[in-house]
């Protein structure tokens, strides 16, 4: 079937354990308060992470690290909705668009669910998508493993893309 790919991505960022005053982190490029902020070379939005592997997954053009490696200094700090807009031109100068995107964050804290409406907002904006087809969603590991221990943030993404 050539009209249709489908990609999945994962991302995985732990949190920087020292407290900091006004510390968040973001999540769709949303900022979210929490005691603690996510390690990372570029603004440390796993989930906008998670969603561009499963971008460039889904037509074989590899990875995040591929195309915005951390050795990079251009990258540092950079904000991840700067490089989805890179990758959505990516997949439509290939002659792709969203289908629709599914997350799902696991996360013991922050609690997510009072953020999910503005992320989805968020992401159906940056990827000139209606919300219906975005999809976010959250869950914890009942205190089990780096999660549940609140040493970090994973999210699963998978993208149905669609040939334009």
């Amino acid at each position: 079937m050539n009209g249709v790919r489908i990609g999945n991505g994962i991302d995985v960022h732990r949190f920087d354990m020292s407290e900091a005053e006004d510390s968040s982190i973001i999540l769709g490029g949303v900022t979210i308060p929490h005691q603690f902020r996510l390690l990372a070379h570029s603004d440390g939005d796993v989930l906008t992470h998670a969603l561009m592997d499963a971008m460039l997954g889904a037509l074989a053009l590899g990875d995040i690290g591929t195309h915005f490696p951390d050795t990079d200094e251009r990258y540092r700090g950079i904000s991840s909705m700067e490089l989805l807009e890179i990758v959505r031109h990516l997949i439509i100068e290939k002659g792709w668009q969203i289908g629709n995107a599914d997350m799902t964050i696991v996360a013991q804290a922050p609690k997510i669910a009072p953020h999910v409406a503005a992320i989805c907002t968020s992401l159906s904006r940056a990827l000139s998508v209606r919300q219906d087809q975005i999809s976010v969603k959250a869950t914890t590991t009942e205190k089990l493993g780096f999660t549940g221990r609140c040493e970090g943030i994973a999210v699963y993404a998978t993208v149905l893309l669609v040939s334009a």
